[in-house]
């Protein structure tokens, strides 16, 4: 699945027992993909020592509401495709 400039996506809701490069305050927030980043290995699976296709990292925006209940800002994360869904 592959995502586009302006579609509205859903960080996945995991808890894995690993280190990864989702942080905790997106998961199952709604956010906006703002740019697309190239393709980069997962670090989460590169420390593991798991093979590492390059994968697409966005550049996506939430909102400070939805992130953390209050706030007029925006917060703008990379993440790794694997780690959204789209709505």
């Amino acid at each position: 699945m592959t995502f586009t400039t302006g579609d509205r996506v859903r960080a996945k809701s995991v808890d894995p027992p690993h280190h990864t490069r989702l942080p905790s305050y997106t998961r199952g927030a709604v956010g906006t993909i703002v740019g697309i980043q190239g393709a980069h290995p997962v670090p989460d699976d590169v420390v593991r020592g798991f093979s590492a296709p390059a994968e697409t990292v966005y550049a996506v925006r939430f909102t400070a509401g939805e992130l953390f209940g209050t706030g007029d800002h925006t917060v703008t994360v990379s993440l790794w495709q694997r780690y959204m869904e789209r709505l």
